[in-house]
């Protein structure tokens, strides 16, 4: 959903560690050669990471691959409400740039304007890639967009507390419930998750919702009921704040952070914030499933890189190795260390979780996670808002959550 951010660790010895990797580039994959024999010196790229640390984490493994490419990048950061009215106008004056970053939902709704190429087109590998990282990059058949790197959201819980109680991390709902009742007490929540109005409201709610069998194509179901019912049997009891239904990711993380949650729903970019508390203990695990043996389903974030159709041939095939070049197995690696995030591709898994021991969890998941254009496609926006009105519907006492459902499904 939200791009991860780096580790706390000084800002130098991050950068140093992306800026040396030219060295490490002779392992990218290189795309086919365009047939025109126009010499490209220069290509513009068009991201989302306007914020720092990643500005600048991403502008170094980017002019490493220029470097690879032998063009220099020039770079253009824009907020990331801006994106994608930004891209749309591009398209239809025929200014786009020629490497592209879209939030992977985003793709599905680019793509359908012809705004991109296959990466077929220029031999650019998709092995080992998780079916879900690939199924996020898929328009049609045919895939638009690759991720260097991914995340998604698990159960972060603090150890102390949870120690302190007597109480183990639950894996199952009854066992969530118990929990947080138990942790519960005075100005400490036993959980804290996002319910709000947005897109965040319903991808922290997907976990659940999948898990349990739910499908986005019709959410009036009993399996999306029994979800949403717990989300609102936890706030009912008053084991969640009722602020769940207006916070945002980042104001769960500071109730986590400041000990009023014992436990919380989020995702790896939250680790540098929490690691600079030096006195929290936390511990990272699934997302409780209802019953024990179900598997658990998270919901993929990340962003893609695409090479979109400017109709310059030699600038594309520059572009499109750039975007390989992105993919590598050597940056997949650098990029998920420095900014905690998990590397796309499946035979890096084990590696990284092992070198990287608190994004285990997150790891794991990612081989289940599933996107949430993959069934809907272009259409996920739209349900995606059936979904988080459900939520607020249900959660507010409006309605019950069977009756919530079935009414933003007919809206």
């Amino acid at each position: 959903m939200k791009s991860a951010f780096t580790k706390s660790r000084p800002l130098a010895v991050a950068v140093t560690a992306l800026i040396g990797l030219p060295a490490m580039l002779s392992g990218c994959g290189t795309a086919a050669s365009s047939s025109s024999t126009e010499s490209v010196s220069e290509i513009s790229v068009m991201d989302y990471y306007n914020n720092e640390p990643d500005k600048t984490f991403i502008g170094d493994a980017l002019t490493a691959c220029g470097t690879k490419a032998g063009v220099n990048i020039k770079r253009e950061t824009v907020p990331g409400k801006s994106l994608i009215s930004k891209v749309l106008q591009q398209s239809s004056s025929k200014t786009l740039p020629d490497v592209l970053m879209l939030d992977n939902p985003d793709l599905q709704q680019i793509a359908a304007t012809g705004a991109l190429a296959p990466l077929a087109d220029f031999n650019i590998s998709t092995a080992d890639f998780a079916p879900g990282v690939l199924s996020a990059g898929t328009y049609k058949d045919k895939v638009y967009g690759l991720a260097p790197t991914v995340n998604t959201i698990a159960l972060f819980y603090n150890k102390d507390i949870l120690t302190k109680a007597g109480v183990t991390p639950p894996a199952t709902w009854d066992e969530l419930e118990a929990a947080a009742a138990k942790l519960t007490s005075g100005d400490q929540y036993g959980l804290a998750f996002n319910a709000n109005p947005t897109y965040e409201g319903t991808w922290q709610f997907l976990p659940v919702m999948w898990s349990n069998g739910g499908n986005e194509k019709n959410i009036d179901t009993e399996e999306t009921a029994q979800a949403l019912q717990l989300w609102t049997d936890l706030v009912k009891d008053g084991s969640v704040s009722s602020s769940a239904l207006n916070w945002t990711q980042a104001d769960v993380k500071d109730q986590f952070l400041a000990g009023k949650a014992a436990m919380m729903v989020n995702g790896p970019w939250q680790i540098p914030s929490l690691d600079k508390q030096a006195s929290l203990q936390y511990g990272v695990v699934k997302i409780p499933v209802r019953e024990a043996g179900q598997t658990v389903v998270a919901p993929l974030g990340g962003e893609v890189w695409t090479v979109p159709q400017t109709g310059n041939k030699a600038r594309q095939a520059k572009a499109a190795e750039v975007v390989s070049c992105l993919n590598s197995d050597e940056n997949q690696l650098a990029m998920a260390k420095v900014r905690n995030t998990i590397p796309s591709k499946t035979t890096l898994a084990a590696k990284f979780a092992e070198e990287n021991p608190k994004l285990a969890t997150f790891t794991e998941l990612v081989k289940t996670a599933r996107a949430r254009t993959g069934q809907l496609g272009e259409e996920w926006p739209a349900q995606a808002t059936k979904i988080y009105t459900a939520i607020q519907t249900a959660l507010t006492g409006k309605a019950t959550p069977s009756e919530a459902l079935k009414q933003a499904q007919g809206q």
